[in-house]
């Protein structure tokens, strides 16, 4: 249930159209808003979703089928907030305030993950605590870590579980393929890491201080129940912060106070403070999905000013000509409670100047490619669906049989018609000396196990590779690449089929 707070209004329940993944649904929802920090609750109350919501292995087969992954992600993330239409989202939600969407469908997310595949992981995979696994507690205002030294075993996990800590897997990515596939996906929809933490709380427990986050989170709710409290940020200073905070004490009256229950959902963005427990009579498996961490104009600018100085420094005597002799005996701190002097007015009226004549050297769009560079760094590699698996050089029909090696070699010609695997798949960026094709299909599911993945790329086929990039989600003929001739576009074709960067419209049989 969502408990109404005082300073709480609802308005008066409204029938929405919703369309998702090709079906038309009619809900009966309301919004509560607070006045304090606005809340949006979706309150689904008609029962025409089906039984367990848009399946979610179903929903990811019909995703396989659509050809642009731009759409795919739309697709998924729309699934993921349903009703609240995606555009409406990010102009009236994003950033801004919490929302709740109740559904009343405990099935709504099932198969995204669960405790029995939890149990699976402990059995099957290297879980390392500390870096795949957080033991915790929270008791009498006192945060703890109970993490020992090694593998998380399932005895020594349950054991914990049973005393009464919370398990927090941190990657659930690396070990769940489905999380995988959904991160992967939605990763285009943000353009920026979309990362994952699955939590675990026993009931009657409290795992973790009240904290705020520095990314925008997605609170799944996919097993029992939890108690959620979730307050403001304190001041202008905690409004979406760069970096998390530590435990919190003096956090107010919460604005929103709710149970979350299996299928609802929980978006609160960066900075609001927030804090679980379980109730008495269930225990509570949540993941959350997460996003925009340093994705500000902040880190923006922190690549285009040291830049742009640089490059002024280089072109514009301005900013090489020395300061006065006597700055220092009236600028800075111990100066700063004299009345200022028209020295002083000068001294400023030029940093003024020489601050606005420096956005003229800002290189924005090497800027950007630093930070794309560094997302597709961030992101996860793309999870192959079966056409693009056969059509890509992981269905390449190369193998060893009978003590030889056979059907080696598959031949790209003119004719062949090839496409990104992925639209965010690669970015074509410049040193200055050569051009790089930075790509995430090698990627290690795990957070930055592998260095960034770059190839480059020849200066006769930088214009092949952009007609490539922009060509999206079209095939085009390996022939038709503006390159400067017929074995430069051959060439770069096979570079990136063997990157695993391109799939063919249809499998390359043997040469």
């Amino acid at each position: 249930m969502c408990q109404r707070l005082d300073k709480g209004i609802c308005s008066n329940r409204t029938i929405v159209d919703v369309h998702t993944h090709g079906l038309k649904f009619l809900h009966l929802y309301k919004f509560q808003l607070l006045r304090e920090a606005p809340v949006s609750l979706v309150e689904i109350c008609g029962i025409s979703l089906p039984k367990s919501g848009e399946a979610l292995e179903a929903l990811l087969s019909d995703l396989a089928e659509v050809s642009n992954s731009r759409e795919r992600a739309s697709k998924l993330f729309q699934w993921l907030i349903q009703p609240i239409p995606s555009k409406s989202f990010f102009r009236d939600t994003w950033e801004k305030k919490p929302v709740l969407i109740k559904r009343q469908n405990p099935d709504y997310y099932k198969g995204l993950f669960s405790t029995a595949e939890f149990d699976r992981i402990l059995r099957q995979d290297d879980v390392q605590y500390g870096v795949n696994l957080d033991v915790t507690s929270y008791t009498n205002g006192k945060r703890e870590t109970h993490n020992p030294p090694g593998r998380a075993l399932p005895f020594t996990v349950w054991e914990f579980y049973e005393s009464g800590c919370s398990l927090r897997m941190l990657n659930p990515q690396a070990f769940s393929s489905t999380v995988w596939s959904v991160l992967s996906i939605l990763q285009e929809q943000f353009g920026s890491m979309a990362g994952a933490n699955v939590y675990l709380t026993p009931p009657g427990t409290q795992g973790f201080a009240p904290h705020y986050d520095d990314i925008e989170a997605f609170v799944v709710q996919l097993e029992g129940k939890k108690h959620w409290r979730v307050y403001n940020p304190r001041s202008e200073d905690e409004v979406l912060p760069v970096v998390s905070s530590r435990n919190q004490s003096e956090i107010g009256k919460p604005i929103l106070e709710v149970v979350l229950e299996a299928g609802d959902l929980l978006y609160f963005p960066r900075g609001f403070i927030h804090q679980g427990n379980c109730l008495p009579d269930a225990h509570s498996l949540h993941i959350t999905v997460s996003s925009y961490q340093r994705n500000s104009w902040g880190n923006l600018l922190a690549k285009v000013v040291p830049a742009a100085l640089e490059m002024a420094m280089e072109e514009d005597v301005d900013f090489r000509r020395g300061l006065p002799v006597d700055y220092l005996t009236y600028m800075g701190v111990q100066n700063s409670d004299k009345v200022l002097q028209t020295r002083c007015l000068l001294f400023l009226s030029r940093i003024e100047g020489l601050m606005k004549k420096l956005s003229t050297f800002a290189p924005v769009d090497a800027a950007v490619d630093q930070k794309a560079r560094d997302y597709l760094h961030d992101c996860l590699p793309p999870m192959l669906t079966a056409e693009e698996r056969a059509s890509s050089v992981q269905g390449a029909p190369s193998r060893w049989e009978d003590g030889e090696a056979v059907d080696v070699g598959v031949t790209i010609r003119g004719q062949t018609r090839v496409r990104l695997i992925r639209s965010g798949i690669a970015r074509l960026c410049s040193d200055g000396e050569a051009v790089w094709l930075y790509y995430t299909a090698d990627n290690s599911r795990v957070y930055h196990k592998e260095a960034p993945k770059s190839v480059e790329i020849k200066a006769e086929q930088t214009d092949g590779m952009e007609f490539l990039i922009h060509a999206y989600p079209k095939f085009v003929t390996v022939g038709s690449l503006p390159c400067e001739s017929a074995e430069d576009k051959v060439s770069l074709a096979e570079l990136l089929f063997e990157k695993g960067l391109i799939h063919t419209a249809e499998p390359l049989q043997r040469s």
